[in-house]
């Protein structure tokens, strides 16, 4: 009886030990991605990468590179990497978002008050808000100069892009910013019913955000729908949007990559916790042993 538990014990953990390798390699190509973005001497790059690292909550990883980014030389980037904390939560970044504060760039400043105010520093954000009001910097930070990017309908274009004034996000870009600089309708209806999509229990929801992540003609509904899968929380779509990690488009490479990383650590919890019930579940119950025994 005991050889048969012990078998039993060895064959549960043989078979939860190679689940997360199964589930990993995904993983291991998204961080690789990811590493390399941060690391490319393409600013583009750089910023689509970091940006979508905003879609990783409660990642010490994603933090750090994000974190990082803030020092870049170029402004895009540390708005991407400002951007990313604000959306990711990252409470333990507010004193690294505060410093940004003072940056030459007005879109890198208005980046950084955003996320402070999503992660409840209002005193700081509502300062640089009082001051793109008035016009005016009390103290140190922004010189006088820099006020006139309000008047730059490109920069203020982008400061309301990234910032999340008037437009809805997505895939780590505006829809505002891609009219802007394509000339086309920012809000296609399929990305919009991709998003509308996010939260919808329906089975059915979760294979069309597949579909049209992988096969849509138009990468923005591809990001909408990679994006919208990685929200949905859903680990059986993890396998399926790993070809978008091969994507011709940089902001649904990126953005799956996020998705594949999130959905690989909700596969991973769900593994610790099937090993867990099988292991008790193996385990004999020893008190009418000790019951007899008296």
């Amino acid at each position: 009886m005991h050889q048969n538990r012990l078998s039993i014990a060895l064959l549960i953990f043989c078979t939860v030990a190679a689940l997360p390798s199964i589930a990993s390699s995904g993983k291991k190509k998204a961080w690789s991605m990811f590493e390399a973005a941060a690391n490319s001497k393409s600013p583009t790059q750089r910023s689509i990468g970091i940006r979508a690292l905003g879609l990783l909550r409660d990642n010490v990883h994603a933090r750090k590179l994000a974190e990082a980014a803030l020092n870049d030389d170029r402004p895009e980037v540390r708005v991407a990497a400002a951007t990313a904390l604000g959306q990711m939560h990252a409470i333990d970044s507010v004193p690294k978002l505060q410093k940004l504060l003072d940056d030459k760039r007005m879109v890198v400043v208005m980046a950084a008050a955003h996320s402070l105010h999503d992660l409840k520093d209002d005193a700081a954000a509502n300062a640089i808000y009082l001051d793109v009001l008035t016009g005016e910097r009390k103290g140190d930070g922004l010189i006088a100069e820099q006020m006139d990017t309000l008047h730059n309908p490109k920069e203020l274009a982008m400061i309301g892009v990234e910032q999340g004034i008037g437009y809805v996000p997505f895939a780590g870009i505006g829809w505002d910013a891609w009219r802007y600089t394509h000339k086309k309708d920012p809000h296609p209806a399929r990305a919009v019913a991709a998003t509308l999509l996010t939260h919808d229990p329906d089975p059915k929801a979760g294979y069309a955000l597949v579909k049209a992540a992988l096969n849509d003609k138009d990468w923005i509904v591809r990001a909408a729908a990679v994006e919208a899968i990685a929200q949905r929380g859903d680990p059986s779509l993890e396998e399926k949007i790993e070809l978008s990690l091969y994507d011709v488009n940089a902001h649904v490479r990126y953005t799956a990559a996020a998705a594949v990383i999130r959905l690989s650590a909700l596969i991973e919890k769900d593994i610790h916790k099937d090993a867990e019930k099988k292991t008790s579940l193996s385990q004999p119950n020893q008190a009418p042993a000790v019951a007899a025994s008296r």
